[in-house]
């Protein structure tokens, strides 16, 4: 019998992860990331697992990739020399943002640079009204006389005025080009982003255009290097929205990359809620950089359809550059292992954003870093054993972490390490919680119906202290939660979602109008599936964007099958009103109601999860005994330590309590019960 070896790689900020999948088993592997040549760390996790499996490289029958590449480029400005093309007199559009201020206190407020100097921006005599109606006919000779002038660019940025409506004249732009510069990477609004607000499209065709090139190159590199070990089997790319996509439609749109990895995180946690059946869960991503929250109701997390990157002012929303395309909605705060610790001007300890990363990494590497991080802080509050460390990969250092902890927060502020230490656990935890609450309010929820899975390499570590200050009782830390976003990417369905503006007043409704927008989305969609595989069945789920007249954002108002084929004004209105009764309290008697956004997402049907039976008690785990540090009481308390594999199915353990395995470290908190599950979760309870 031939099994399938599936590879699931997600290149972070700090570590790399890669989880092969075969004969029901995973092996995985986390290496440091090697920023200056990314593929370096996957081949070496490629050849770790596979000799854990003793399986060649040939055997893989596919690789799924998640990159942070795209959005280091944008964060760093390191993209291609990209030049915009756009409607005469909005040259300065991507200049102009929106004229808010994400600081409206800071009378020194710097906004962020374009990512596209003024230079770089050239305009056409061109005009589409709102409604898809040609005002101005482009010139074609005029389009021939500006390709003289974009011949030293890379890449090139086409976005017109209502161009979502009328794709024509940048579909002109990109046929002339594509004859007289055939060098040139040609990235149109119409196609990467085809929505209203032209300020986002334009960013997010920018962003395209900005990386495609660099991404168009690793790809095909990754792929070349892949196929010298031997590994010639498909390649798919993970993308933003939670889905699958072939490596020649990443390439095309590698703006639908920038949020991969959290993504993966987020189908990693809501296949176990589906298999657990939790109709409620909290999903909690720590890694080396950033702690990623996402909220997940009824097996499937919330979506939205634009976030922002490349924030100047990191983790400040409206700082940043918005890119509008399908994204799994989550905040994202600068809360990870490598997060560094100081002291500010106030003599509070701050945690973040700034980070260690993997070069030179926390104190406690012994690789030259010298500023103390969240993981030294875990380091001497016992969480973290210094000799197993990522399998006993990388060895800890406790005195150099005592020794950075004392210098940068401890002596400032007569603290000993282990006080110091603490005090940055509480920080970060608490920023955590802080940003959990927010999110959970701003989408009205009640976090204390919910059940927090957790996964990332140090999200075991804080997660239960978590739930203590959110008021979560239950915790679900599930097998390989070190290396989550890999497996997750392993579950997710080929998929991709189509977009379309086109504006329609439910007063004003056209039936027949809106069959065809959803059909033509869904054939859209559709096409991008079977670039990934030719004959599975592809499952479609409509959505509509509606708001009432006069307001300024939207709300997703997502169609049942029935409605989709045929949709009415008076199932939309009942559907609207009711999902913004449950948003924020109460509808709006009097006012029109409008559609601005319909999206069709396309994919392939989820596997079939096996649902995990309740747990019998079969015993009691005993540990070795480990002094840990009691947050609660603020001190040492004695504690016991467990390996993973000794909490079978049924079997409890106690807290105060660490379970131990090769990628993370599991904190049982005081007042919590741990038993093992089935399919070898751990199921944490507040008992006290």
């Amino acid at each position: 019998m031939t099994h399938s070896a599936n590879l699931g790689v997600d290149i972070g900020g700090t570590f790399t992860d890669v989880v092969l999948e075969t004969a029901g088993r995973l092996h995985s592997a986390k290496v440091l990331t090697t920023h200056a040549a990314p593929e370096d760390a996957i081949l070496d996790g490629l050849a770790r697992v596979c000799a854990q499996a003793d399986l060649p490289p040939s055997a893989l029958t596919r690789i799924i990739h998640g990159t942070t590449l795209a959005t280091n480029a944008l964060i760093e400005r390191r993209g291609a020399r990209t030049a915009l093309v756009t409607t005469e007199g909005f040259r300065d559009v991507i200049e102009m943002r929106t004229e808010s201020r994400f600081d409206q206190y800071d009378l020194n407020l710097v906004l962020p640079d374009p990512l596209i100097p003024r230079d770089a921006r050239f305009t056409l005599r061109e005009r589409i009204d709102a409604g898809g109606n040609v005002l101005i006919p482009l010139d074609r000779a005029e389009v021939e006389a500006l390709a003289d002038r974009l011949r030293d660019f890379d890449s090139v940025a086409v976005g017109f005025l209502h161009s979502y409506l009328r794709p024509d004249h940048e579909r002109l732009v990109r046929d002339v080009l594509a004859d007289k510069l055939p060098h040139l990477s040609v990235s149109l609004s119409s196609d990467v982003s085809p929505q209203m607000r032209e300020y986002e499209r334009f960013t997010t065709t920018c962003a395209n255009a900005y990386v495609r090139p660099m991404m168009e190159s690793y790809l095909s590199r990754l792929r070349d290097r892949l196929a010298a070990t031997g590994a010639t089997c498909p390649i798919f790319l993970m993308h933003s929205g939670g889905g699958i996509v072939s490596l020649e439609t990443a390439a095309q749109y590698p703006v639908r990359l920038v949020e991969s990895g959290p993504a993966g995180g987020a189908i990693f946690a809501a296949d176990v809620a589906r298999r657990h059946g939790l109709p409620r869960v909290l999903s909690f991503d720590m890694g080396g950089t950033t702690a990623k929250i996402c909220l997940i109701r009824d097996g499937q997390p919330k979506t939205a359809r634009v976030f922002e990157v490349a924030r100047s002012t990191r983790f400040k929303k409206g700082s940043g550059m918005p890119i509008s395309i399908p994204v799994i909605d989550m905040v994202e705060i600068g809360a990870g292992g490598g997060s560094l610790a100081q002291i500010d001007s106030l003599r509070q300890i701050r945690v973040g954003p700034e980070s260690a990363g993997s070069e030179p990494g926390p104190a406690a590497y012994g690789r030259g870093g010298t500023r103390p991080a969240v993981s030294d802080a875990d380091l001497l509050l016992g969480r973290l054993d210094p000799d197993n460390f990522a399998g006993g990969s990388i060895p800890l250092h406790p005195d150099r972490a005592a020794q950075a902890l004392a210098d940068h927060v401890g002596d400032r502020l007569g603290m000993d390490p282990v006080q110091a230490a603490f005090g940055v656990s509480e920080v970060v935890d608490e920023n955590m919680a802080n940003a959990a609450r927010v999110h959970a309010v701003e989408n009205g929820e009640d976090l204390s119906d919910y059940t927090m899975i957790a996964f990332g390499g140090a999200a075991p570590l804080h997660a239960g202290r978590l739930c203590e200050k959110l008021g979560i009782r239950r915790l679900l830390v599930p097998p390989g939660a070190g290396v989550g976003s890999a497996i997750g990417f392993l579950r997710a369905p080929y998929a991709f979602e189509a977009t379309r503006s086109a504006y329609m007043r439910l007063d004003a409704f056209d039936a027949s109008a809106a069959r065809t927008i959803l059909h033509d989305l869904a054939q859209e969609a559709t096409a991008f599936v079977r670039t990934c595989d030719a004959t599975a069945p592809i499952l479609t789920d409509s959505k509509l964007y509606m708001r009432y007249k006069g307001q300024g954002w939207e709300i997703p108002v997502a169609l049942d099958a029935p409605l989709a084929a045929h949709p009415t004004a008076e199932a939309l209105h009942a559907r609207f009103t009711a999902d913004y009764a449950a948003l924020f309290g109460r509808p709006v008697a009097g006012l029109p109601i409008e559609i601005t956004v319909w999206a069709v997402n396309a994919s392939t049907p989820l596997a079939a999860t096996t649902p995990t039976p309740d747990a019998l008690s079969t015993g009691e785990a005993q540990g070795a005994p480990r002094r840990l540090f009691d947050p609660v009481a603020g001190g040492w308390a004695a504690g016991a330590t467990i390996p993973r594999d000794r909490l079978t199915d049924g079997m409890i353990a106690h807290g105060p309590l660490a379970v131990t395995e090769s990628e993370t470290t599991v904190i049982v908190p005081r007042g919590f019960t741990v038993t093992g599950r089935a399919d070898g979760v751990l199921d944490i309870r507040r008992t006290a």
